[in-house]
């Protein structure tokens, strides 16, 4: 699966594109036709200042149809895992329907 990770407003680390490289691959175990997958990271700028929720959004593009999980979370490797949790509903869900 090809995976694109692009920013606003953030400058990713090295460290956090291989985890979520690595995090985001896994979803294949769950349907083998994921072709493409757009990961977007941003900042909300909350009304508390000195506190930037980091934002995940992720889409997923296959053979069986797209998905899409907008996750927000005090870290981006904790925003990652809920949306890739999100995803992982959403494609056995999809699955379900298809059986």
């Amino acid at each position: 699966m090809k995976i694109n990770i692009s920013s606003q407003h953030v400058n990713p680390e090295a460290s956090l594109q291989e985890f979520i490289t690595k995090k985001m691959s896994k979803l294949t175990h769950f349907d083998e036709d994921l072709s493409e997958a757009e990961v977007i990271l941003d900042l909300d700028k909350g009304r508390v200042p000195n506190f930037d929720s980091k934002i995940v959004k992720v889409k997923l593009f296959g053979r069986n149809g797209d998905y899409f999980a907008e996750k927000k979370a005090s870290s981006f490797e904790e925003a990652t895992l809920q949306a890739i949790d999100a995803l992982k509903k959403q494609i056995q869900k999809a699955k379900e329907k298809r059986h």
